[in-house]
């Protein structure tokens, strides 16, 4: 599910660069500008996210499709080691998929130049402002993630927050960096371009980005306030985490590793009718 996932959101951000950048483009010859196809592409990006998140595979999964993101879960106790290795793996295979996909779809237009697979690069500041544009934003990412998730109010509203943060900070850091905050989106378009300038940046900050904004969450909010590492709780699908949802919704019953589907709506509805 969660390659299916990225490869989702690589097939995304391959069809929103080749519409607005790509030379032979019809989209692209009408002379938008830099600002206007950049808040375009951040759209088109963040409405892909937000239906990744709420389909039935994001839903079921946890809608990671970003390797920084389960590692920085993994940190805080919510995924069994063998379950976070296999969702990094997956990650990267379904980057590749879907990259893949895009080229059989857009051709010249997504593998020349200036789309060249979205290939991720630092701007014209340099690698230095790069790093610390890829570490913010992930960091900042990483935190409303946190925050949503683990409030009761906000849960629901979660891939709302994350599309929303999707659209600021492309308009925000594409020009410093390409905005990745993704090693397995960078990685994937990288590979096809044969372009790996920079490729550490987009390996390290996003990871140590998110690893920071957890250990924040977690000195600040304490352990007790991470519920789930999914990042949309629907209560209709089985949790693969170690998973405590129910306890922010009131519940007094032991809460089973695994969330039974049959016992948590009338829990979630009772609490959104209180609140």
């Amino acid at each position: 599910m969660e390659a299916a996932e990225m490869a989702m959101l690589m097939l995304c951000i391959c069809a929103a660069g080749s519409l607005l950048y790509g030379r032979n483009s019809a989209i692209a010859s009408l002379g938008l500008s830099w600002l206007t196809r950049t808040a375009l592409m951040g759209a088109i990006v963040a409405g892909g996210t937000f239906i990744i998140i709420r389909s039935p595979f994001g839903r079921r999964s946890g809608a990671h499709f970003n390797p920084a993101l389960t590692m920085a879960y993994f940190s805080l106790g919510r995924i069994h080691r063998w379950d976070a290795f296999s969702y990094v793996m997956s990650h990267f295979f379904g980057g590749i998929a879907g990259v893949f996909f895009a080229h059989q779809l857009f051709g010249s237009n997504l593998s020349d130049f200036p789309v060249r697979y979205v290939v991720t690069l630092p701007g014209r500041n340099g690698s230095i402002i790069a790093f610390l544009a890829e570490f913010l934003t992930s960091f900042a990412l990483m935190e409303v993630v946190l925050l949503a998730t683990n409030h009761r109010r906000l849960a629901q509203y979660t891939p709302v927050f994350v599309a929303l943060v999707t659209i600021f900070y492309y308009m925000l850091s594409m020009s410093l960096s390409g905005y990745s905050v993704n090693p397995a989106r960078s990685f994937s378009s990288a590979l096809f371009a044969h372009i790996w300038q920079g490729i550490w940046i987009y390996f390290i900050a996003p990871g140590f980005g998110m690893l920071t904004a957890a250990v924040v969450y977690r000195k600040v909010a304490g352990m007790d306030r991470v519920f789930c590492a999914k990042v949309f709780h629907d209560f209709q699908s089985d949790c693969p985490f170690y998973c405590r949802i129910a306890e922010l919704y009131g519940s007094a019953q032991p809460v089973d590793p695994v969330c039974p589907a049959s016992a948590e709506p009338s829990v979630f509805n009772s609490a959104q009718q209180k609140g």
